[in-house]
């Protein structure tokens, strides 16, 4: 999730590793509850993570999708207002004619829903010995981009990488894209549970754009805070002017659908 725009010079951002369990009211209820911690402790953006109200997993997909708006991304958009502040919902499976989908809903500080993202690259993964699973045998994935304006800078990746991808690429795909794009990036995946059919790593994390980790989480559910520099993210770039050094004459990165 891309987070441009007219920038704060610094923000408090914070990540919920939500514990996430079978009961949708529990995690909504949960999730609502620790959105107003960060709040009082702040934080003036706030990330989910990905499938925050529901079991990760194929077979819950179906019985816990929901419409958008719904139930769930109604009462995001309620506390986004009463806190004054952007959250990023992180995704719940949402339902639309006739298919579902990994979906991330926005809200701006009051209320307002400011962009609806279908996760486009589902999670298809065959490790012999270690994991298999497949988002694709109940997911459709998403067909077009999705951005809005808002006045923070950062990339956001809501993540629930397992056990196997976890210790292997969950900070190293982080710290790459920091250095590669020269910005803070941010991942919020929920608590593990070891007794769930899908185990999440944890570990959310924050990243600066240097690749070093500001904060990162254990496994447990927390709030992971951290505040967010932008003067630094512009000094690093002065340092190290890899957008002015693009050879646009040569190659460049083309949207083909808006």
């Amino acid at each position: 999730m891309v987070l441009p725009g007219r920038a704060m010079a610094t923000f408090r951002l914070a990540l919920i590793q939500l514990q996430v369990s079978s009961i949708k009211s529990e995690n909504l209820t949960r999730a609502c509850g620790l959105i107003r911690e960060a709040s009082k402790q702040g934080a003036q953006i706030v990330s989910l993570p990905e499938c925050f109200n529901s079991p990760y997993g194929t077979k819950y997909f179906p019985d816990y999708a929901e419409k958008i708006p719904g139930d769930s991304t109604q009462k995001l958009s309620e506390v986004a207002k009463e806190c004054s502040m952007y959250v990023i919902g992180g995704s719940i499976p949402e339902k639309d004619a006739g298919k579902l989908y990994n979906t991330c809903a926005v809200f701006g500080p009051d209320g307002t829903l400011l962009v609806k993202h279908r996760k486009l690259h589902l999670f298809d993964i065959d490790v012999p010995g270690k994991i298999t699973f497949q988002e694709s045998e109940t997911l459709s994935p998403g067909d077009s981009f999705s951005s809005f304006d808002t006045r923070c800078q950062l990339l956001v990746y809501p993540g629930a990488f397992n056990l196997t991808t976890g210790p292997a690429h969950w900070e190293l795909l982080q710290r790459g894209r920091a250095v590669d794009n020269q910005v803070y990036v941010a991942t919020a995946s929920p608590a593990r549970d070891e007794k769930a059919s899908y185990v999440a790593w944890g570990h959310s994390t924050v990243v600066n754009p240097w690749g070093e980790v500001l904060a990162k989480a254990g496994t447990e559910e927390t709030i992971v805070y951290a505040d967010i520099d932008l003067k630094k993210l512009a000094e690093i770039r002065q340092q190290i002017p890899i957008f002015s050094q693009k050879r646009s004459d040569l190659y460049a990165v083309e949207a083909k659908k808006s």
